[in-house]
Order: C-alpha cells, then sequence, then structure tokens
C-alpha cells in the first residue's frame, strides 16, 4: 500500500502534493496510485519503439502535466526532459530514456504493492 511516507522515502515532494489535493491525504494517494499505473507509460514505450516522435510528445505531456501536479520530482525530471526531446525531434536514444522512467515508476509501483 502506497503511504506518504513511502512516497517521501521515493523523493515525491509530498507537501506540494497535498497541497494540489486540499491536503487531503486519502485523495491524494488514490490519485498518485492512479497515475503510477496510467497506461501511458507502456504507450510511451510504444512509441519510442516506433519512433512514433509525435504520439511520444502527446504522451510525455500528459504524463509531465499528471507527474507534476502530484510532485512525483523522480518521475516527473526525466518526463519532462524527454517531453522536450520529443518536442525538438531531437536525435536520441528515447527507447532506453523511456525504460530509464519506467524502472523508476515500477521502483514506486513496487513500494504500493
Amino acid at each position: 500500500m502506497l503511504t506518504l511516507e513511502k512516497l517521501r522515502a521515493f523523493g515525491a515532494n509530498v507537501d506540494e502534493g497535498m497541497q494540489r489535493c486540499i491536503n487531503n491525504e486519502s485523495f491524494y494517494l488514490m490519485l498518485t496510485e492512479k497515475a503510477i499505473r496510467d497506461p501511458g507509460f507502456e504507450k510511451l514505450l510504444e512509441a519510442a519503439e516506433n519512433g512514433d516522435l509525435d504520439r511520444g510528445f502527446e504522451l510525455s505531456h500528459a504524463l509531465k502535466g499528471v507527474t507534476a501536479n502530484l510532485a512525483l520530482t523522480p518521475l516527473f525530471a526525466p518526463i519532462a526532459e524527454l517531453t522536450e526531446l520529443f518536442r525538438n525531434k531531437a536525435d536520441a536514444d528515447y527507447v532506453s530514456l523511456v525504460k530509464a522512467i519506467l524502472a523508476k515508476r515500477d521502483e514506486l509501483t513496487a513500494s504500493a504493492g
């Protein structure tokens, strides 16, 4: 089960995230659980594997917003960087970058049980 303590240990700015959720702990935790299980993460990997930079941008931009609002900094930071790479259609190893994000997300998912 995900807890505020586990989120803090992960590196999330829980106070900021809670503030955005009117300091309602159960609401914040429910949104966080939903966010880390978002199918957009897997779709992002598919887009990267298929070289679909436009779709990758759309998906990463959406995940960036969710992770920012919940103050999930360890996920937000690399997703924000990835979003800019997609936006600029930069020459990058998108698959490796997405897999690193997925590994970080999986770390949090594992602690959620």
